[in-house]
């Protein structure tokens, strides 16, 4: 890439970077102009499902562009919004029954977090607190900040975030406490709190960090114990990321509310769902102006977006995909008992197609950590992208990586391993 780049990255210092430029995409593989071929480790920030420039997805965008690329989405709606609405709702867990689009994982948790406290606003009910998880990542807007962990993604906002009520999960690799259940029950049992939020099972952006289903299934029962509404931010783990449909599948006591985007459209165009049980919306369909959810943006439920999502979830249901997705879960889970047993210390963890480990482990998550560069420049240099979250190395390939792919990944990785860990 030139140097005069106009460009402004995103998690990149201004000075001192310089972006590999891609011409195009092809399975598991990032090309470029000269005929570098870079496996995408990461699914290209965890978006990408089936492969880089899936034909049916492309060509399911190409014939909606031919018959309608946008339309205002209030008081208008189209096939696309309304097919995709009915699929979604089919594929998430039993009792949901709404779909309200945004146009990103952040601003999908936003409307949830709306939603929720209107919700009490209109039943005439007093509650105001938050709960979240320690080490969560919820997305860059204000409100998906305020539910984040404190850190250098929102140091320079502090002052103007909502406060929020955090807890300690109880992690698997290395074990947690109960400490954060103890916390959030006293805090449930005041009846102020008007939702609780959590990444199930993985907090991605945090360090990969893996905790227990039986935890959050205690959590979540004593929120609906107390009319606590309980959102599940499934930006990551949705669309089979954890080897089950969404990671709240695996729960016995089901969320309110889920949000989903990444992996939605396989990730061809940007759009975020965030679908909510019948109770939720019941209060805002009035024909009361005052009781109008107003969020929207100038791009909601873009048919071209929703085009690709319907074709990544039929992709979804095919039996082929099912095939892939165990071979990748199975493929990560045999290399995550080879690492536990060369280097225990380093907490390797994985469930479904996920994999990750911490380098440098007693230095906790620090997403300026010196492993990070080294990392990242060493696989690069091998034409694997792994992009690690500060010194936590992780894996999260599209369910098109053939098992060779991962063979050469999985190899590279002991190799650097046997070197710097």
């Amino acid at each position: 890439m030139a140097s005069d780049s106009k460009v402004w990255h995103p998690y990149t210092p201004g000075i001192g970077g310089k972006e590999i430029l891609i011409d195009r995409g092809e399975g598991a593989y990032l090309i470029t102009k000269e005929g570098r071929r870079i496996f995408d480790g990461i699914s290209s920030w965890w978006v990408n499902l089936h492969g880089h420039g899936h034909p049916v997805i492309a060509q399911a965008i190409a014939r909606q562009a031919e018959k309608l690329e946008q339309v205002v989405f209030a008081g208008f709606t189209h096939e696309p919004a309304e097919e995709l609405a009915a699929g979604v709702l089919k594929f998430l867990p039993p009792g949901f029954s709404r779909v309200f689009y945004t146009d990103n994982g952040s601003t999908a948790v936003e409307v949830a977090i709306k939603m929720a406290l209107q919700f009490f606003h209109l039943c005439g009910e007093k509650r105001s607190k938050i709960l979240a998880l320690e080490n969560s990542y919820h997305g860059d807007t204000f409100g998906a900040m305020a539910v984040g962990a404190r850190g250098p993604f929102s140091a320079a906002f502090q002052d103007w975030l909502f406060d929020v009520e955090f807890i300690l999960p109880r992690y698997t690799n290395p074990k947690g406490s109960e400490e954060g259940l103890e916390k959030a029950i006293r805090l449930l049992e005041t009846g102020t709190v008007a939702a609780i939020i959590a990444e199930p099972l993985v907090q991605g952006a945090g360090g990969m960090l893996m905790y227990d289903a039986g935890w959050l299934d205690e959590l979540f029962a004593t929120a609906r114990k107390y009319g606590t509404k309980i959102i599940a931010d499934e930006v990551f783990t949705g669309f089979y990321r954890t080897g089950t449909p969404f990671a709240s599948s695996r729960l016995s006591v089901l969320p309110d509310l889920i949000c989903l985007s990444k992996g939605l459209t396989g990730g061809f165009l940007p759009l975020g769902i965030t679908a909510c049980r019948e109770e939720i919306s019941k209060p805002f369909y009035q024909a009361d102006y005052g009781h109008t959810l107003y969020h929207g943006h100038s791009f909601t439920a873009n048919p071209l977006a929703c085009a690709a999502s319907l074709a990544s979830l039929g992709l979804l249901q095919k039996p082929e995909t099912t095939l892939r997705i165990n071979r990748l879960c199975g493929l990560q889970k045999a290399f995550c008992q080879k690492v536990e047993a060369s280097f225990p210390h380093l907490n390797p963890r994985q469930l479904g197609t996920i994999f990750a480990l911490t380098l440098s482990p007693e230095d906790g998550l620090n997403y300026t950590h010196p492993n990070r560069a080294l990392i990242y420049q060493y696989f690069l240099d091998k034409d694997l992208l792994v992009r690690p979250i500060g010194n936590v190395m992780y894996l999260v390939p599209p369910y098109c990586a053939s098992e060779s792919d991962m063979d050469r990944l999985h190899s590279e990785i002991i190799t650097f391993l046997e070197k710097y860990a």
